[in-house]
């Protein structure tokens, strides 16, 4: 609620401060506004930098140290008995402390209740340090900045250079971030492949993670066989996208060639709800509906399918993916110049050759890309496999028994308190690791597919 009320009051300033500076560069202009170097609104925007910015830069960097900074404040004030516990102990007991001042835990341990209180008074003492500086800095700032416009300011020019630097900043971010995530996973997978052969992993047969806590128990070495994983992720996958990729391609070619553009607008959107309908919703679908579908018709047919079955999780999730390939679809389709379709109706071609000869090339290289993003969908859903396919790790192709996916496991290994010193927890992070590299295999070599054939086409 702090952090709520230090940013609105944020907000209000540059507000005020996108006002005054916007209304004084017109006042400045002797002339009117032909005399200003920028439009006024930059001049707002050049105030609204000098005003938010710093604030919000110190924002986040008190928000970084405040904890490190309160917990050894909290931690000194502690008695030397307290203070001399082990560093393990030491972090359980500020625990303590940090549970007791939200209102989340009960200690009957004066210390704590002390320490508690004492850290509730830091805190509301730091919020006030944070809420005067924050204030003060975006006043100093609004103010000197407004001060400095005039009608030779080049607003524009140093709005622009601050937004490029944005930019060049969220890239550089996103590029940490993701060689960040690489680099832990290499590390913790290796760790896991230094107790467990890689060639167990890829081409074991039986998967089974459990590890007892004592030799004598069954299972006390764990099964990491995770071909039944690859095997379970496949049929799903391929299942989903085989209900996914014709309705939703077909759907987008008679959305945009073929349906009334009144029709296309009352469609569209209802077609692209689906989409925002939460995933644990299509569990349920899945689960309570048509996998019992599934299983009574096979009854009647003669086939044997299970309670939970990779068809009924596959069938599920291609239709939570249809809207994604249809909106790309129908996007790259739009996008077609209207003049390839004019050409080819001069030359004689009707429209459904034309949309097979000419505007489905054109519009390839989109269409695979909204393919390759409905397949990193699939792979990645948890929910609705865990509700309709199960966590049997099976190794089957059957699609009427039950399977499971590598995500699944992935979330099945890392939940609840782990410790991330055993095969059980880094296995996570071995498979982790594998979708990410067969993924990135696939995209690049769905890439030079577009690549070479848009070279042909041109």
């Amino acid at each position: 609620m702090h952090i709520l009320i230090l940013i609105a009051t944020l907000l209000i300033l540059t507000a005020a401060g996108f006002w005054l500076g916007r209304s004084r560069a017109v006042a400045t202009a002797a002339a009117g506004r032909r005399r200003l170097h920028s439009l006024p609104s930059y001049y707002g925007w050049y105030v609204v930098v000098w005003c938010g910015l710093p604030s919000l830069l110190l924002l986040l960097a008190w928000l970084a140290l405040e904890p490190s900074v309160l917990q050894l404040i909290t931690i000194d004030s502690l008695p030397p008995e307290s203070r001399d516990l082990p560093a393990a102990q030491l972090g359980l007991l500020f625990n303590d402390i940090r549970n007791f001042a939200a209102g989340g835990g009960t200690s009957a341990d004066p210390v704590v209740q002390a320490a508690a209180d004492r850290y509730n008074a830091l805190r509301w003492t730091s919020y006030l340090m944070l809420f005067g500086l924050m204030a003060a800095l975006a006043l100093a700032g609004l103010l000197w900045a407004r001060r400095q416009i005039s009608p030779r300011l080049r607003a524009r020019n140093r709005v622009e250079h601050v937004i490029t630097a944005l930019l060049i900043v969220s890239s550089v971010v996103a590029v940490l971030t993701t060689i960040g995530i690489v680099l832990s996973l290499i590390f913790e997978a290796s760790r896991f492949f230094l107790r467990v052969p890689l060639t167990d992993f890829l081409f074991g047969l039986a998967w089974s993670p459990q590890i007892a806590l004592r030799a004598d128990q069954v299972g006390a070495s764990g099964a990491f066989g995770a071909v039944p994983l690859f095997v379970g992720t496949l049929v799903i996958a391929f299942i989903a996208m085989c209900v996914a990729m014709p309705v939703g391609l077909l759907s987008a070619i008679y959305l945009a060639e073929y349906a009334h553009p009144k029709f296309r607008m009352a469609i569209k959107p209802l077609l692209e709800i689906l989409a925002g309908i939460p995933t644990v919703v299509y569990g349920f679908f899945a689960a309570l509906t048509v996998a019992p579908f599934f299983r009574n018709a096979g009854s009647e047919a003669g086939f044997d399918v299970s309670s939970e079955s990779a068809l009924a999780a596959g069938v599920v999730m291609g239709i939570m993916i249809i809207p994604f390939v249809s909106s790309l679809s129908d996007d790259v389709i739009t996008a077609v110049p209207q003049s390839m379709r004019e050409g080819s109706y001069g030359l004689g071609a009707t429209q459904s050759e034309t949309i097979r000869r000419v505007i489905i090339p054109a519009a390839l290289p989109g269409i695979i890309g909204g393919f390759l993003l409905a397949v990193s969908r699939a792979i990645g859903e948890t929910m609705i496999v865990v509700m309709a396919a199960g966590l049997a790790a099976n190794l089957t192709v059957n699609p009427f028994q039950a399977v499971t996916t590598v995500t699944v496991q992935i979330a099945t290994l890392l939940v609840g308190d782990q410790e991330f010193d055993s095969p059980k927890t880094l296995a996570a992070f071995a498979l982790g690791l594998v979708l990410f590299c067969v993924t990135l295999g696939l995209n690049v070599i769905a890439l030079r597919i577009v690549t070479k054939y848009r070279e042909q086409y041109e």
